[in-house]
C-alpha cells in the first residue's frame, strides 16, 4: 500500500534535496550573471568601466578624453544576438515548439568511429594552423627572460625557490629532446584539445558533446595564439583540467595533477574553490567525496605552509587591496579577447542556458557556471592584490570552460537527486 501512489520502482527524493535543487541553481546563477554582465559592459562600451572607476575625472583633466558611452564595434551584434537567444531560451523554458527542436539536437549522438574521425579532423586543422609557427622565433616580451632562465635552471631548483618549475622542466625537455623550445608547448596544446573532448564526453556521457567542445575551443583566437608559445604555454590549464577529469575517472589521484599545475603556474591556486565545488557536485558516492575533499585539504595545508615560507619571494608581491584596479580588471576580458567574437557574444547566452540546464538537473551545468565565474574573477582579484598586470594568455582558461559549457548544453545526463 505504501508504494501504491508512487509505484514500486520510484524513489522519492528527500524534501531537503528538492529544496536545494531549486535554490542552488539560483545561488550559482545570480553571482555568475552579475559578473558576466559587468565583464561584457566593456564589450558594449569599452571605456565605461575604466572611466567610471578612474581617479582622474574630467574635472581634473579639464577635457573629456573619450566619451564613456561610445559603443564598441561588437556592441550591436552582441545585443541583437543576446536578445534572440534570450527569446529562444524563454520559448524553451515555456515549452513552445522550439522545445522539440532543441531536444532533437541534444539527443543526437555519434558512434565511436565517427567521434574518432571528428577528433582526427580537428587535430589536423589545429596542426595545419599552428605547425608553421614552430620554426619561428618568438617575439613575446617575456620570451627573452624565459630563455635566459632556462640556461641556468636545473631540477635542483625545485627546492630552492617558488617558480613555475614544471614549465621550465617541460621547456628544457623540449630543447633537449626535440631541439625546439616550442615543440612540447605544441604537444601540450594538442593534449589540451583532447582533454576537452574526454572531459566533456565524460561529464555528459556524449561523444558528440565532446567533439563540439573541441571545435569551439579550436575556433578561439586566444587559444590558437598561445598554443605554441614557450613564454605562455598551456601546461597549467591542461594539468588543471586533467585533475578535474581524474575526479570523474579515478578520484584518488586527482590532487596530483592539480598540485603539479601550481608549479606550472601559481594562478591555479585560485582555482581550488572551483575544484572543491566540482567534487561536491559530482556523481561520486558521499564517502568518496569526503575522502576526495580531505585530500585537497592536505593541499591547502601544504600551500599555507609554503606561503609562510616563501611569502617574501612569491611572484606578484602583496600590495594590499586596490579597489580601482579591481573594478578596472573587469575590462581586461573584453580588451584581451577582442578577437574571440564567439565567446564575447555568446558568453551571456551560455550562462543563461546553463542556468536552465541546471534547473532541469543536468549534471555539472552549475559547476561550469562556477568555473566561468571563477575565471572572470581571477583577473580583477589578481591585479587588485598583487603588482601583476593582466595578460591575455590567462583567458585561455575561460575559452576552455566556455567550450566545455557548450558541450554540457547537449547533455541529457541528469542527477536523480542533489549531490551534497
Amino acid at each position: 500500500m505504501a508504494n501504491s501512489k508512487t509505484g514500486s520502482g520510484d524513489v522519492k527524493m528527500p524534501k531537503v534535496n528538492q529544496v536545494s535543487n531549486k535554490i542552488l541553481p539560483w545561488a550559482v546563477f545570480i553571482p555568475t550573471l552579475v559578473i558576466v554582465l559587468i565583464s561584457i559592459i566593456s564589450v558594449i562600451f569599452p571605456a565605461l568601466v575604466i572611466r567610471t572607476t578612474s581617479p582622474f575625472h574630467s574635472d581634473i583633466l579639464e577635457t573629456e578624453v573619450i566619451d564613456p558611452f561610445t559603443p564598441g564595434f561588437l556592441a550591436v551584434p552582441l545585443i541583437i544576438t543576446n536578445v534572440l537567444v534570450l527569446g529562444i531560451g524563454v520559448a524553451y523554458y515555456k515549452g513552445i515548439k522550439v522545445n522539440n527542436i532543441l531536444k532533437k539536437i541534444s539527443s543526437f549522438e555519434v558512434s565511436k568511429k565517427q567521434a574518432a574521425i571528428g577528433i582526427i579532423i580537428i587535430l589536423a586543422i589545429f596542426c595545419a594552423i599552428t605547425a608553421g609557427t614552430l620554426a619561428k622565433e618568438e617575439t613575446w616580451e617575456d620570451y627573452k627572460r624565459v630563455k635566459e632562465r632556462l640556461q641556468s635552471w636545473t631540477i635542483s631548483d625545485f627546492t630552492h625557490s617558488f617558480e613555475p618549475h614544471v614549465k621550465y622542466l617541460l621547456l628544457s625537455g623540449s630543447l633537449h629532446i626535440f631541439g625546439n623550445i616550442r615543440a612540447i608547448p605544441f604537444i601540450t596544446s594538442i593534449a589540451l584539445l583532447l582533454l576537452v573532448y574526454f572531459f566533456t564526453a565524460n561529464i555528459t556521457q556524449k561523444k558528440f558533446a565532446g567533439i563540439i567542445s573541441m571545435a569551439v575551443l579550436l575556433q578561439s583566437d586566444i587559444f590558437v595564439s598561445y598554443s605554441t608559445t614557450a613564454s605562455y604555454d598551456n601546461s597549467w590549464i591542461a594539468l588543471y583540467l586533467f585533475s578535474l577529469y581524474m575526479i570523474q575517472r579515478f578520484w584518488q589521484s586527482s590532487p596530483v595533477p592539480y598540485f603539479i599545475s601550481i608549479f606550472s603556474k601559481a594562478l591555479t591556486v585560485a582555482f581550488l574553490p572551483m575544484s572543491l565545488y566540482f567534487i561536491a557536485r559530482s556523481s561520486l558516492s558521499r564517502r568518496s567525496k569526503v575522502y576526495s575533499l580531505a585530500s585537497y585539504g592536505i593541499i591547502v595545508i601544504i600551500l599555507a605552509s609554503s606561503f609562510v615560507i616563501f611569502k617574501k619571494i612569491l611572484p606578484g608581491g602583496d600590495t594590499g587591496f586596490n579597489d580601482v584596479e579591481f573594478w578596472q580588471g573587469f575590462s581586461a576580458m573584453a580588451m584581451q579577447m577582442r578577437f574571440d567574437y564567439v565567446i564575447l557574444i555568446f558568453l551571456l547566452p551560455l550562462t543563461v542556458m546553463l542556468f536552465f540546464a541546471s534547473r532541469r538537473g543536468v549534471l555539472h551545468a552549475d559547476s561550469i557556471m562556477i568555473m566561468i565565474l571563477g575565471m572572470l574573477l581571477t583577473s580583477p582579484f589578481l591585479v587588485a592584490i598583487t603588482n601583476q598586470t593582466n595578460q591575455p594568455y590567462r583567458f585561455v582558461s575561460l575559452a576552455v570552460f566556455f567550450a566545455v559549457g557548450v558541450g554540457v548544453l547537449l547533455s541529457n545526463r541528469t542527477r536523480k537527486q542533489v549531490e551534497v
